[in-house]
């Protein structure tokens, strides 16, 4: 086989129909998929065949099987699991990310995309105003971004202990507390687990999640050797945001790292109207969060940032003799756990410059306007009561018992009109709302309403 450019003209315009159906489909449709994952099975699972078939008929095959069994994440009325959809300009430069077909390791192998990357990097420390001298990873999510900002702050306070992570691993090492809130996300166990440091050691939050100082203070000094401190901005259930200024000075006291997960929150540093929600959070040590949650950018994107670069280079640093690497700047792959991936930040850099500084925070304002819509409708359906305070982008939801939560979750998902996760929060359980989509408006709102209205009777 060769390579002739117009061997991709069929298949790439099929791709284009169909995608350009799919985003009416998910405009104006129902949002939950057609069918279960056994009526797609039975339709594509066929023995693969001796010969070759035209790509353009793949496409259209692939399409016409797939389809059914998709959720429609995209739409104005899925408020489900904290999931942006995907603003046009970011789908676009991401289609044009999958063409070019960059492995974005090494600035001097790919300088185009990296330098993307690098401006957009910029773009979003200013913007989320964080120290300008961090260095910025894009990994897979926020469960990498923890990953990320959690291996390096296990590098830093080990180095300051004294041990040699890199020769000597974690055998004998001293142990690394880490201090996490009582509701945090579960991506931070995980990412604990993945990195040899265990369980957290939890501690106490208020009615809304929001870590206790005082309760970290405690905490602090019962606490000896290295320590790390796992604060949140934006809890997945209230939104509420930790008190930063109180938990990083009672932290930096004792010489702990603190990591912050901003998975969805982080955002909130854009908007004139919520940055005070953040205010002190610049202090921390490393952030995580996603541009495929509140910035709207396809998946995949989470985004790692760390204050201290010579900490993140040394947990995913290396050197060998085949690789060409930058000496005054940090190279792509030193940043994120992969040596080889996709230019992930180019999709980024063409959100915020369509955006724009002014759009990005109506972007945040918006989804925040959206949210205290929906809760302010929720007050008018009776039996329904929202337990959080609707400061940020999510609403939750009770009724009488859970039983009855529980009940109208079922008939609001098996309708389709709208699309709000079950959940259990605080020994209870609630209908959980995350507004999350740069399309949702007025009129999603009110559908959605409607439609939990009817559930609900």
């Amino acid at each position: 086989m060769s390579f002739r450019p117009e061997d991709f003209d069929a298949p790439l315009e099929r791709a284009v129909v169909h995608a350009r159906e799919w985003l009416v489909a998910e405009s104006d449709g129902p949002v939950p998929p057609a069918e279960d994952i056994e009526a797609v099975l039975a339709r594509i699972s066929v023995p693969l065949q001796d010969g070759p078939i035209e790509p353009a008929s793949v496409v259209d095959e692939l399409a016409d099987a797939v389809e059914p069994g998709l959720m429609s994440m995209g739409s104005g009325r899925f408020f489900g699991w904290v999931i942006g959809g995907t603003l046009p300009s970011a789908l676009a430069a991401d289609w044009l990310v999958s063409a070019w077909d960059q492995n974005s390791a090494l600035r001097f192998a790919t300088p185009g995309v990296v330098a993307v990357e690098e401006v957009a990097a910029s773009w979003i420390l200013d913007l989320l105003e964080l120290p300008a001298d961090s260095d910025v990873g894009f990994v897979t999510g926020a469960q990498m971004a923890n990953f990320t900002g959690l291996a390096a702050g296990r590098q830093h306070v080990l180095t300051q202990a004294g041990w040699d992570l890199d020769r000597l691993g974690l055998t004998g090492a001293p142990r690394v507390t880490v201090l996490a809130s009582d509701d945090r996300h579960a991506t931070v166990d995980l990412a604990l687990r993945y990195l040899g440091l265990g369980a957290p050691s939890l501690v106490a939050v208020d009615e809304q999640g929001r870590m206790r100082p005082d309760e970290l203070a405690v905490a602090l000094a019962r606490t000896d050797g290295p320590t790390i401190v796992c604060l949140a901005a934006g809890n997945l259930h209230s939104g509420a945001f930790d008190p930063f200024t109180e938990c990083i000075k009672l932290a930096h006291a004792s010489a702990a790292w603190v990591h912050v997960d901003g998975a969805f929150g982080l955002w909130a540093a854009a908007s004139p109207t919520l940055r005070h929600l953040m205010a002190g959070c610049s202090g921390a040590d490393s952030w995580a969060t996603d541009a495929h949650k509140t910035l709207n950018t396809p998946y995949d994107c989470g985004i790692a940032i760390v204050r201290h670069p010579a900490a993140l280079r040394a947990a995913f640093g290396t050197s060998t003799s085949y690789l060409v690497t930058a000496e005054t700047h940090s190279d792509p792959f030193q940043t994120v756990p992969e040596f080889s991936r996709r230019a992930r930040g180019v999709p980024v850099w063409a959100a915020l410059r369509a955006l724009g500084r002014e759009g990005v925070a109506r972007l945040v304002d918006d989804l925040v306007l959206h949210a205290q819509q929906i809760a302010d409708g929720v007050a008018t359906i009776p039996g329904a009561r929202v337990v959080n305070d609707v400061d940020y982008t999510q609403v939750c939801v009770v009724f009488e018992n859970d039983e009855r939560t529980r009940a109208v979750t079922s008939r609001l998902l098996a309708e389709g009109v709208a699309w709000m996760s079950g959940s259990r929060w605080r020994g209870q359980d609630v209908l959980r709302v995350s507004v999350s989509n740069w399309s949702t408006d007025y009129a999603d709102v009110e559908l959605s309403l409607d439609a939990l209205r009817r559930a609900a009777t």
